[in-house]
């Protein structure tokens, strides 16, 4: 059978098409095998219940997180507790009340940070905290489905610290079932993707710093 030169071209179109598709269909496949990978990096439990670090550190986000970090403390599993990310209005005493677990003989030993706004700037503001306190580990306390792209930040911030993480767990995140759970679902998806510009934001930077110099 021989083909028109319309048929001709619709066969070239195409193949044209043909390469798009499978470069589509080989990233969505990866895109699904790294979400999947990234949903089962999350911890499940507290590996290191035990060790004693120099700092507490905590991300702000959530309640829960400072009441952990207010009990690592009076527990003795730490020097001092760092909050990280604090509303400018917000001093020890607020803190202490809305946690509603107000150990306030570890008051003297609670430092806030108050210019982070996200979690990069968390780690900054974090390593430039333990270098003033001459500090070389801290137990890191953020949620659970959070502790990945904070690890990755923070590492980086303080690559010589020894960083333990001390995840908690939020009752509304449905995290063994994950994909079963719209609202946790649609969270681990959207922690995926900060955690994929948090890992890219170096090789950006460059380029940006690169383009300054042209």
């Amino acid at each position: 059978m021989t083909l028109s030169g319309e048929g001709w071209a619709r066969r070239n179109r195409l193949r044209r098409l043909g390469l798009p598709a499978s470069l589509l269909m080989a990233l969505i496949v990866l895109w699904l095998g790294g979400l999947v990978w990234f949903a089962r990096s999350i911890p499940t439990d507290i590996a290191d219940a035990d060790s004693t670090t120099d700092a507490i550190v905590v991300l702000t986000g959530g309640s829960l997180r400072v009441q952990s970090g207010l009990a690592l403390l009076a527990a003795g599993k730490a020097k001092k507790l760092f909050v990280s990310g604090v509303y400018h209005s917000t001093d020890v005493a607020a803190l202490l009340r809305v946690s509603r677990q107000s150990p306030e003989h570890v008051a003297c030993c609670i430092f806030l940070g108050h210019e982070a706004d996200n979690t990069y700037g968390n780690a900054v503001e974090t390593a430039q905290w333990m270098r003033s306190e001459g500090f070389h580990s801290l137990r890191l306390v953020t949620a659970s489905y959070h502790m990945p792209r904070s690890l990755l930040e923070f590492t980086r911030a303080m690559p010589d610290a020894r960083i333990i993480p001390n995840p908690v767990f939020p009752e509304s995140v449905k995290q063994r079932r994950w994909w079963s759970s719209p609202g946790t679902l649609t969270l681990i998806v959207g922690e995926y993707h900060k955690y994929l510009l948090a890992l890219a934001r170096p090789m950006l930077m460059s380029e940006s710093a690169a383009e300054g110099e042209r």
